[in-house]
């Protein structure tokens, strides 16, 4: 496979025609090589429009729809950037070329072991891999950018509450077959600004669920 010249047309064909028009995201999509992050057994699909299977049953995110959240976070070169589901590390080394640092956690050690062979080799030194349950608890600081790449049934309070004033959060909510892409960027303390991006469908994160409602 010329990776090159898949790179060239993933970004043409897949990510601009999905209303994905910001340089910089454009740039680190045509530079950094998926393929190099895509497990061994599929890399033929490393630049298909599609999702790439994953142990633990989650996935590589479409690179269309890595390329929508990117955009979205509008990320800056002093920005903190939280992501919640390392994978392959393909994400986390797209967030740490365009912010400042990223802290990437995941709830399975041999997803992490697996995203630090491929940081380290593509010589990404501004990305923390941490073990962690983030539907059960997050990193005691807050971040200028907030990356959920697994999705969740109803939106979680907590991961706008971790962002700082000013922040971006990316996430998916909803249930299969059709999800929302949602943009929230946080005022103040207590103001926040939800943007409908688009629907998709998303494998969700593992142990999210919905909130226990009572009925009498």
């Amino acid at each position: 496979m010329d990776t090159a010249y898949a790179r060239r047309q993933m970004v043409r064909q897949q990510v601009r025609t999905w209303d994905v028009f910001d340089a910089h995201t454009l740039a680190i999509l045509s530079e950094l090589p998926r393929d190099a992050f895509t497990p061994a057994e599929y890399a033929d699909l490393a630049y298909a429009d599609t999702q790439i299977p994953l142990p633990h049953g989650q996935v590589m995110m479409a690179p269309k729809v890595e390329g929508r959240l990117l955009q979205a976070l509008e990320l800056d070169e002093t920005d903190r950037v939280l992501e919640i589901g390392t994978g392959t590390g393909f994400l986390a080394a797209c967030l740490s070329r365009l912010a400042h640092s990223v802290l990437s956690v995941d709830l399975f050690d041999d997803m992490l072991e697996t995203a630090k062979a491929n940081l380290d080799e593509a010589q990404i030194g501004n990305v923390e891999l941490a073990l962690m349950d983030a539907t059960r608890e997050l990193p005691q600081e807050r971040f200028d950018a907030i990356a959920v790449t697994g999705s969740i049934p109803e939106f979680d309070q907590r991961f706008a509450d971790a962002l700082q004033p000013g922040g971006r959060l990316f996430v998916i909510v909803g249930d299969p077959p059709v999800m929302q892409a949602q943009r929230v960027v946080r005022g103040s303390d207590n103001d926040w600004e939800t943007t409908t991006l688009f629907e998709t469908s998303l494998q969700p994160l593992i142990n999210a669920r919905r909130r226990t409602r009572f009925s009498f």
